[in-house]
């Protein structure tokens, strides 16, 4: 039988440890996962705990009920005007804002972090996924750089993921278009690892595979990776964060927002940057 723990419970995130593999579920299926600041807290504080923890060979990244992530809770954040500059803000001496730590912090993570996508995987749940090292998904999962739809650009470290996997082309148009596209074109793109019939149950047969090799040697091949595949990602987060400020709160992306639940919409006006 399977040893098996829970280790922690947050609102928001529930991580079980089986067998030395720890099991994050994004537990807000009746939303859809989306991303509330409650769901940014906790997986904040669900992966610095994990970056920490040396009992564990691996982790895996889920949602629970009928999707990955679903992306922001638009509503949620914009109830209180002073969300977004909380998620915007980098607190002295961090490398990352409260934002792009929960797609960054996957990667500080020793330990391989796998994550299994179904149903959506929209927006910041895409760039949640991007920041682990492996993603597992179905065919029919929907994939979108959902932020162009809100006037915004992706600014939750996806810059620094996106282009260690996919051609700066279709980095392009994806994030320009935010179109929807499955798991087969993510495979092909480089921004799906495999897609299978049953991501979870592969995902748990690789990491498996894994535990067969050296602990020391899986996390000192990820470090080694990571630090030396591209340079100056502190130079990338810092671009996001200030071109996210060019365009926040300005017309075209309260347009954007307003184009969402109104019928009659406000036209763009030229650019302003």
């Amino acid at each position: 039988m399977p040893n098996s723990q829970v280790t922690a419970k947050q609102p928001r995130v529930t991580v079980e440890i089986i067998d030395e593999v720890a099991i994050v579920t994004l537990n807000r299926g009746s939303k859809y996962n989306a991303l509330d600041m409650d769901m940014f807290y906790a997986l904040d504080n669900t992966a610095s705990e994990l970056a920490n923890n040396k009992a564990i060979r691996a982790v895996i990244v889920r949602g629970d009920g009928k999707v990955f992530c679903a992306g922001l809770d638009v509503k949620s954040i914009i109830k209180n005007p002073l969300n977004p500059g909380k998620l915007l803000k980098r607190e002295e001496g961090e490398l990352a804002n409260l934002a792009q730590k929960v797609g960054y912090l996957w990667r500080q993570i020793p330990v391989p972090v796998i994550a299994v996508t179904h149903g959506v995987c929209f927006g910041g749940g895409l760039q949640i996924a991007l920041g682990a090292d492996f993603r597992y998904s179905t065919a029919d999962c929907e994939f979108s750089v959902m932020e162009i739809k809100w006037g915004l650009i992706p600014d939750m470290s996806g810059m620094v993921t996106m282009r260690e996997l996919t051609r700066i082309d279709i980095a392009k148009e994806l994030t320009m278009t935010g179109r929807k596209f499955s798991g087969i074109e993510a495979e092909k793109y480089g921004l799906v690892t495999h897609v299978c019939d049953d991501p979870m149950a592969a995902a748990m047969t690789f990491v498996e595979s894994l535990k067969t090799r050296s602990p020391d040697a899986i996390v000192a091949a990820k470090s080694l990776l990571n630090e030396t595949w591209v340079a100056s990602e502190q130079a990338v987060l810092v671009l996001e964060t200030e071109t996210q400020k060019k365009v926040m709160g300005k017309w075209n992306q309260i347009v954007a927002v307003t184009r969402n639940f109104v019928k009659k919409s406000l036209p763009y006006r030229k650019r302003s940057i």
